[in-house]
């Protein structure tokens, strides 16, 4: 662990920064930051099912999309509070504990190496519900590599398929090409979705699409690709919570999405054969962004 941390390279920033002395260009050091850890009620259906999904929101973010609705904890100056492997680990078990479906682990690919060594710990300590890996897609296939073995569920978002998009609004413009081979790399761990006998995911990939206000056309060339490269070895969740806040700069986000481009994309999705999940427009508020305050982090071994 310490070498892929002395000179990381976990993302496609690959910005070789000596984490144990300095922080990269995330905002990540050696030590794993963390804003909440708790029931969430708000993921896809077979995620959340009655009880909840057992979320940690990692603190800080690879890919810094301008219109994040967590920035919050996501920014090179996020809040979050320090914890140590053995504490993520009693994390994970005490989730389990309340009652989660699965452990979900929101944007955590700056820690994927510590990540795997409290889940070491917490399978030995008799952790044994599923693993959800919630990320932007903007992953190393070495990377996910890592993870095999220790995921059972991929929840990728798809942004954007054009690069001037991913570059005004993440700085990213390789991001179509780095995600489609990302979330190749997570189907071909899982494979198809499986589902046990309540209805909740144990294996598999849920492709995620948040749309953004105006980009009807960028989602139809998303939907069109997902459905020519993965057809039906993935679900797919068609969101439109996006909440705009902090986005004075750019002022063609500065609104919530329409009925109109919504309905245009479910008709498309429909016409693809394309199996998942659409959103109801109450999921538009900012109410739905969880509190980060430390819930669920203390110290579960004293």
């Amino acid at each position: 662990m310490t070498e892929q941390l002395r000179h990381c390279r976990l993302c496609p920033r690959a910005c070789g920064v000596n984490r144990m002395k300095n922080r990269g260009l995330c905002g990540a050091n050696d030590q794993v930051e963390a804003a909440r850890a708790s029931l969430h009620m708000w993921e896809e259906p077979p995620i959340t099912g009655i009880r909840g999904s057992g979320t940690v929101f990692f603190s800080h973010c690879s890919l810094g999309c301008v219109f994040c609705q967590n920035r919050q904890i996501s920014c090179r100056e996020a809040f979050g509070q320090t914890i140590t492997i053995p504490q993520l680990a009693q994390i994970f078990l005490s989730l389990e504990r309340e009652g989660a479906h699965n452990i979900n682990l929101v944007t955590a690919v700056h820690y994927v190496p510590q990540i795997i060594n409290a889940l070491s710990l917490a399978r030995k300590a008799g952790l044994s519900i599923p693993v959800v890996y919630n990320t932007s897609s903007y992953e190393c296939v070495e990377t996910l590599h890592m993870l095999e073995g220790w995921v059972d569920i991929y929840l990728p978002d798809y942004k954007y398929y054009s690069s001037y998009y991913a570059a005004r609004y993440s700085r990213a413009a390789d991001y179509h090409e780095t995600a489609v081979s990302a979330i190749a790399e997570m189907v071909r761990q899982t494979g198809a979705p499986q589902f046990d006998e309540n209805g909740m995911l144990t294996r598999g990939t849920i492709i995620r699409h948040m749309m953004l206000p105006g980009l009807t056309g960028d989602t139809a060339q998303i939907l069109r690709d997902i459905a020519n490269r993965f057809g039906d070895t993935v679900l797919v969740s068609l969101m439109r919570q996006y909440t705009p806040f902090g986005v004075d700069e750019w002022p063609e986000l500065n609104r919530t999405v329409t009925n109109a481009e919504y309905d245009e994309a479910c008709t498309l999705f429909r016409e693809l054969g394309l199996g998942g999940f659409f959103q109801q427009d109450t999921a538009v508020s900012e109410s739905f962004i969880p509190v980060f305050d430390g819930t669920g982090l203390e110290d579960k071994s004293k």
